[in-house]
């Protein structure tokens, strides 16, 4: 009997034990993703619609007449330097590629006088809009195309609420860059509110590098770019430690983008179609935004840090896909690209046009300006200090710094006169003595080494604290959430400030800070 009390006694004080365990499991399980649901910043006060940073974009502003809101868009050819010394010939509005976001709220009366510039017929889709027909923006359908040279009004009440976007409806110009973001404030702000709110346009553009014209036509694109900039020249999201934090993701292009942040968790709280239940939010670190869709993410920035956002697809964490060191494999098999020359530009093939067969950034397609490079004579072995040399002897390096030059150094053997002198000081080579040896060499590579530092020309009140060379590892779709604590974002907010640059789009925050 005393054994039998024994053993209930035991099995109770273990069941109990047990039962104690899993509450405090649940507990914890539920911490990360759970509380951000419901949680709120340490702000007290009611609930606001904090004004959506654009960054590297701005707002269209507006007029009012009679109580209607008046916005003047301006479909025009704009120079967009998407990169430093990177500019190209892209088709915005209001000066922009992505043009200017449009913010109204909920309730408003909305007109749009459209005027278009460019040399060819185009039309404004509103996308997502519940309105009336003739202003749909669909060209000989709902509308007349409008003319070069033509203006047309578009006028709407806003009944929704939601991340929305505007787009050209004529197919190619949509990817020449022709995309803008319009945001529907609800009348009754969300709970939990934003303390800040921003919106990122994903955009791809196949350019060469002997060249400033997107080819629309293309199905693979080498510059990836986060509202009209590539990383490292985007700007950064500057957020303070605890602040509730919102990021609309728009994408109108080719490609479906799985947009990853590192150090948090956030739940997905809206689409191109409007707010999203709360019991229909789901978390996670990466969301999938697909072609003409919008992706509403929320998160409290409680993990200090310079947390990177970018695009999970490899190819889109880079800059320039043009086979520029020539052919990415050293082994035998399918060539990847051209030789040295034609990445860079000095055309060589046949056709001698940017539209032959043996020029592009991509892998063996043949549509034009994609290239295969199916018959370029270069052999696919080691690349040699003597053809490095001489590949590289007409660049001009006077104008680089010591980080610059460090960047470009690919490793090879120091010789006298080879590009391993470039390296100064005493900072060893990043690449193993036997790299062209090795099958795959180079990949992760620009130069065969980090691509060059840009810390200086990229050089804004934004990025200021990032540490010494972090612009040689940031490419393509990639930017930075710096979830920074008081007294570093007091710091940043104003140098922000004394910048004091006309139409930033940071205005909003500033103003309110």
């Amino acid at each position: 009997m005393a054994n039998r009390r024994s053993f209930l006694q035991s099995a109770f004080g273990i069941g109990a034990g047990l039962f104690a365990s899993n509450k405090m499991l649940a507990s914890s399980a539920q911490s990360a993703a759970e509380k951000l649901k419901t949680s709120r910043s340490g702000r007290n006060g009611p609930a606001f619609n904090a004004p959506v940073i654009t960054t590297d974009v701005g707002d269209l502003p507006f007029t009012l007449d009679n109580g209607v809101k008046v916005f003047h868009l301006v479909a025009q050819v704009v120079k967009q330097q998407i990169a430093p010394d990177k500019t190209i010939d892209a088709w915005g509005f209001n000066g922009s590629a992505p043009g200017p976001t449009i913010q109204v709220t909920q309730g408003d009366r909305v007109r749009v006088i459209f005027d278009n510039q460019l040399p060819e017929p185009s039309s404004i889709h509103w996308h997502g809009f519940e309105d009336q027909i003739q202003y749909d923006g669909q060209p000989g359908i709902s509308q007349p195309p409008v003319k070069p040279g033509g203006r047309f009004v578009y006028e709407f009440t806003i009944h929704q609420e939601g991340t929305y976007f505007y787009h050209s409806h004529m197919a190619m110009q949509e990817m020449a860059g022709m995309l803008g973001a319009f945001i529907m404030h609800p009348k009754e702000p969300y709970r939990p509110h934003c303390d800040k709110d921003f919106l990122i346009h994903l955009q791809e553009y196949a350019v060469l590098p002997n060249n400033t014209v997107p080819n629309t036509m293309n199905m693979e694109f080498n510059w990836l770019v986060l509202n009209g900039k590539a990383g490292p020249a985007n700007t950064p999201l500057i957020v303070r430690l605890g602040d509730r934090v919102r990021i609309r993701f728009v994408n109108l292009g080719m490609d479906h983008h799985p947009m990853h942040m590192h150090g948090h968790t956030f739940y997905v709280t809206g689409t191109e179609g409007g707010r999203i239940p709360e019991a229909a939010w789901w978390p996670g670190n990466t969301v999938l935004v697909g072609v003409a869709q919008a992706r509403n993410i929320e998160f409290v920035a409680n993990n200090p840090g310079d947390w990177m956002v970018h695009c999970h697809l490899p190819h889109h964490m880079m800059n320039q896909m043009s086979s520029n060191v020539g052919r990415m494999t050293r082994m035998s098999g399918m060539p990847a690209g051209g030789d040295m020359n034609t990445g860079m530009g000095m055309l060589q093939g046949t056709p001698g046009a940017p539209t032959g067969e043996d020029y592009g950034p991509a892998l063996g397609r043949g549509l034009g300006g994609v290239g295969n490079a199916s018959d370029t004579s270069t052999t696919n072995g080691p690349l040699s200090q003597k053809k490095a040399d001489a590949a590289m002897g007409g660049m001009d390096m006077s104008g680089m710094d010591h980080s610059q030059m460090a960047g470009m150094d690919h490793g090879t053997a120091q010789k006298p006169g080879g590009m391993g002198e470039m390296q100064t000081g005493d900072m060893a080579p990043d690449i193993a003595p036997n790299a062209n040896d090795v099958p795959n060499f180079p990949q992760d590579a620009y130069m065969e080494g980090p691509m060059m530092s840009m810390d200086k020309m990229v050089e804004k009140p934004e990025n200021y604290g990032l540490k010494p060379g972090w612009s040689q590892f940031m490419q393509g779709m990639m930017t930075f959430v710096r979830v920074l604590p008081p007294d570093q974002y007091d710091e940043v907010i104003s140098r922000m400030k004394q910048a004091n640059r006309p139409n930033d789009p940071y205005a909003s925050l500033l103003n309110r800070g």
